[in-house]
């Protein structure tokens, strides 16, 4: 069972990544960033983990794109 002590809420989240809580909800909406809901209040949850994984994704992303910006 995983603890909550792996789950940041929308603003520690939002911070974690250097974004506006906004931005965090809106990737969340739309499926970028996996967003989790506390089952007794509703509240989004982010799991450090997949934050993690979606800044490598970004990281990736980035050295690809510089690599061929290099090579025009």
């Amino acid at each position: 069972m995983t603890k909550l002590d792996s789950y940041l809420t929308i603003k520690e989240a939002a911070e974690y990544l250097g974004v506006s809580p906004n931005t965090l909800r809106n990737w969340g909406r739309d499926d970028k960033v996996p967003m989790h809901r506390n089952p007794i209040n509703g509240y989004r949850l982010f799991k450090i983990t997949d934050l993690d994984k979606f800044l490598a994704k970004i990281e990736k992303s980035n050295k690809t794109t510089s690599r061929n910006h290099k090579a025009k």
